[in-house]
């Protein structure tokens, strides 16, 4: 029987027990440590889904872009950290206007920025409340730890209209481990890094009410969290073929999947799919080769991808596709699938449940 026959194809799809049960795995695990979430929901761009994370307990959300903050806004949702530099007049003024309904947290790195920022506070009469990012080592952005940081830091809480309530940072080059030393260890110098400059910061008088850090596998890691009072986690929600090739997360663990067709076989062990960039992703996986994981056929590899293809080889005397066949793959980069879609199936049970909308899909700017 085809599988989900009743979706249209290609089809990005949500299962709902094991995203349901990632969510409260995670909740569970950080309430133990007594950490806060607040979740990243660019994984998902969904009000539906952010509200299943509120629900379990998550404290409030993080969003990269004004936009997503404004589509979050609107639905209720107002206790949101902003992880992004927010830089020019189009965005202040967008800004402002959240910032009035909203108990927004911005991150600041740059004079610019904070000066743009404070003019917002002095302005609306409400002071922005900012937290200091720290380069974790990816060099996109953030103060230097340490002496940096503070420095910057006075100057930024020196100014009218905008007060520093703690520090933040992303440390991604966590990605590079592939086993649980290797990310306890990354986990336990990030928190080393970021503690003592929140240390600085409280030697020299300013508020470090927020310490907030984490990728999903920091979060996962999250006993060697020592004095990070949040973290914002998103990829862990649905998973996909990078947490698997690091080994944070198994098969059964990803609930963001694709099903395809096959829609032509070329040549023996080459066969094609109706799913290319345009429902999947070209980004690699970490520690894994191709575009993706065949469900239940671990030796076929999907090779390459253009806008409305798949490319697959195999061994066509062990693993034969035909056309007709749909397979179900999980993709490299789980969140980069939901922009790309207006909606998407949640299922449980092999059948259609819901549908979801990918409410800030687009959101970008």
């Amino acid at each position: 029987m085809s599988i989900y026959a009743e979706l249209a194809t290609p089809a990005v799809i949500i299962d709902l027990d094991r995203m349901e049960n990632n969510i409260a795995r995670m909740a569970a695990r950080l309430a133990e440590c007594q950490i806060a979430h607040r979740p990243h929901i660019k994984s998902h761009k969904s009000i539906a889904i952010a509200a299943r994370q509120l629900q379990a307990g998550a404290t409030g959300i993080t969003v990269a872009k004004l936009s997503e903050a404004e589509v979050f806004v609107e639905a209720g949702i107002t206790s949101i950290m902003i992880a992004y530099a927010i830089v020019g007049a189009d965005k202040l003024a967008r800004f402002a206007a959240l910032h009035r309904k909203a108990e927004l947290i911005v991150t600041v790195d740059s004079l610019p920025a904070a000066e743009g920022l404070a003019g917002v506070g002095v302005e609306t009469g409400k002071p922005v409340r900012a937290v200091v990012e720290i380069d974790g080592g990816l060099h996109r952005g953030g103060r230097q730890p340490g002496a940096d940081a503070l420095s910057f830091a006075l100057a930024v809480n020196a100014m009218p209209g905008i007060e520093i309530v703690g520090i933040m940072g992303y440390f991604g080059t966590i990605y590079s481990n592939t086993d649980e030393q290797g990310f306890s260890e990354a986990t336990r110098r990030e928190s080393a890094i970021i503690g003592e400059t929140a240390d600085l910061f409280r030697q020299n008088g300013l508020s470090v009410e927020v310490v907030s850090t984490g990728s999903s596998p920091a979060s996962i890691m999250c006993r060697h969290l020592d004095g990070i009072t949040e973290v914002r986690a998103g990829n862990y929600i649905f998973f996909d073929a990078s947490g698997v090739g690091m080994g944070l997360a198994k098969e059964e663990d990803c609930a963001l999947r694709v099903v395809a067709t096959v829609i032509s076989t070329p040549l023996p062990g080459r066969a094609t799919i109706d799913a290319g960039t345009k429902t999947m992703t070209s980004d690699k996986a970490h520690h894994r080769e191709g575009f993706g994981i065949v469900i239940g056929h671990p030796a076929i590899a999907i090779t390459g991808l253009n806008e409305e293809h798949g490319f697959l080889q195999f061994d066509p005397g062990t693993s034969p596709l035909n056309i007709g066949d749909r397979i179900e793959i999980i993709p490299n980069h789980s969140c980069v699938l939901p922009n790309l879609c207006d909606q998407v199936a949640g299922v449980r049970g092999g059948k259609l449940e819901e549908w979801i909308s990918v409410d800030a899909r687009g959101c970008n700017y």
